[in-house]
């Protein structure tokens, strides 16, 4: 039998006249999905597998549909709910100044989640293909022969550019310093258990996360399932904890913190806008479902039915669980503590409350971390397999059917970006940049209810909401920066607009990177991957 990590010269040329050349100067080959509108892709072939299993005898290699209505759910509550709730919510009540605008404003943000999600599942159902925002700018604004304008993919590439070298593996850092600190904290012998451990301990156990979780979504796609069903069910326990707690304090009349209702509120609009932000980040991770649409069982009714149950979920987790802090913590607690949960542990049930939250918070951070590293392969594999990334990062796996080369660059630099361990601060500024891309989304939807009006839509949100979050996008993007100028505002946009430096030679003159052939064929045999629809000889 020949290795089936080796692609033959014979592949390899079916496998470019069949697609294009990529960043890398190899056969970058575009997949099923691979930005089509729902009927065309449908039209283009029965074994796309919609309904899930596995593909038939003859058909070309692709990512499996193994994704259930329950991973699906598991996904997007398990990488919303993170660290943020149970470590450091103070950062919406202190730039909100009051607890009743805090609550507002946690309430509007779910709101808005929910009005962009809906939208994004239009988006995904209407567009068969994983890579969210990607996906949706290349058929939204490149549609056809516009993809081969040299303006027609820009907007995807710069939001695979930003995604995939900054917000999605600095993200993934973050997460896995959280869950590190935490569970070192446990072995700090000799020390309080709220003293901070020593950074070189946090850094090496975080590096050892980012390993085995990209491990664990490289060696199976139900193994990686599993592990976000588990620990999204750990999570949502520690939350019913918190939330049991709360009400016995009300219960007993523990009012007294609440009752302060919106005294001290801001009435800037600057501040608020940041609150948004604040809150927002808390739910970042709505629209990671729309990552892996290739991999979802029935996406044209599992989609929807995930977002509708996963974002209400999330939204009430968050106003249940901030109201019961503020039965046991005053305001100024709150803001003062940086272990929030811990201290709520503490007070209610003494040095074993705290060691369940840590566990909660050591938990919850780990089923965040593998729902990031599993959306983020998938981002960096679509852009591949359009040509925006080197080839061998769109392969998968001969056996596994996983993007073990796009997990593996997204952890390399999530494990660079582990060493300084301070970037939180940078990521505050960077964060506005989400929203430039999701109004973009919101405006490619509004585009293709003009271009593709006949094109099937299972499900199809009114007009109104779109815009709407449209309307929003704007101002959360142009808010702070009109009302607080800052300089990390322009270094943000300043990386944006560096993502054209490649853009034009390595995208759209299809320059290659020397020496990449050979790095691909060597990648090849020493991961066992292939390209997603060149089979193996038997």
């Amino acid at each position: 039998m020949e290795n089936p990590a080796f692609v033959s010269d014979d592949q390899t040329q079916h496998a470019t006249a069949r697609g294009h050349e990529g960043v890398g100067g190899g056969a970058s080959v575009r997949g099923r999905g691979s930005g089509l509108p729902r009927a065309e892709s449908q039209a283009e072939g029965k074994s796309s597998g919609l309904e899930g299993g596995k593909p038939g005898a003859d058909d070309p290699i692709n990512l499996e549909r193994r994704v259930g209505l329950l991973s699906g759910v598991a996904l997007i509550v398990g990488t919303m709910i993170g660290s943020g709730i149970f470590v450091s919510p103070k950062g919406l009540l202190e730039r909100t100044g009051s607890v009743g605008l805090s609550l507002v404003v946690w309430a509007a943000c779910g709101g808005l989640s929910l009005l962009g999600a809906l939208s994004y599942a239009e988006l995904g159902t209407l567009v068969d293909a994983s890579g969210g925002e990607y996906a949706y700018f290349l058929q939204g604004f490149a549609p056809g022969e516009k993809r081969r304008l040299w303006w027609g993919p820009i907007p995807s590439f710069l939001f695979a550019w930003v995604s995939l070298f900054l917000l999605k593996p600095s993200s993934l850092a973050i997460i896995c310093l959280t869950c590190s600190e935490y569970f070192v904290r446990i072995f700090n012998a000799g020390s309080s258990i709220n003293c901070l451990p020593p950074d070189l301990a946090i850094k090496l156990f975080a590096a050892f996360v980012i390993i085995l979780i990209t491990f664990i979504n490289s060696y199976s796609v139900n193994l990686a399932t599993r592990v976000q069903n588990v620990f999204t069910a750990a999570k949502l326990v520690a939350i019913l904890i918190i939330v049991v707690g709360g009400m016995v304090k009300l219960g007993q009349g523990n009012t007294q913190y609440l009752a302060t209702g919106f005294q001290g509120s801001t009435k800037s609009f600057g501040d608020i806008a940041t609150a948004f932000y604040s809150g927002l980040w808390a739910y970042d991770g709505w629209n990671n479902l729309n990552y892996v649409t290739e991999e979802l069982k029935k996406p044209y009714t599992n989609l929807p039915r995930a977002i509708i149950i996963g974002l209400p979920l999330v939204t009430i987790c968050y106003l249940l669980v901030n109201i019961s802090y503020l039965a046991v913590m005053s305001q100024d607690e709150l803001l003062a503590s940086e272990t929030v949960a811990v201290f709520f542990g503490g007070q209610l049930f003494g040095r074993a409350g705290e060691i369940i939250m840590i566990f909660a918070v050591v938990m919850s951070t780990f089923g965040a971390a593998n729902g990031s590293s599993f959306t983020s392969g998938r981002l960096c594999f679509v852009a591949a397999r359009e040509g925006h990334m080197v080839d061998v990062l769109s392969y998968v796996h001969a056996k596994k059917l996983t993007p073990s080369p796009a997990l593996l660059f997204n952890a390399a630099i999530a494990l660079i970006m582990v060493i300084p361990s301070d970037i939180g601060s940078l990521i505050d500024f960077f964060s506005f940049t989400a929203w430039i891309f999701y109004g973009g989304a919101m405006a490619a939807l509004i585009i293709m209810r003009f271009t593709m009006k006949d094109a099937p839509r299972p499900y199809k949100v009114p007009i109104a909401i779109p815009v709407l979050v449209l309307i929003i996008s704007v101002y959360l993007v142009v808010g702070p920066i009109i009302d607080s100028p800052k300089i990390e505002y322009l270094y943000a946009s300043l990386f944006i607009i560096a993502g054209l430096f490649f853009y034009f030679p390595f995208v759209y003159m299809k320059k290659s990177i020397p020496g990449m052939g050979h790095m691909t064929t060597i990648l090849q045999l020493l991961l066992q991957v292939v390209p997603t629809d060149v089979m193996p000889d038997a």
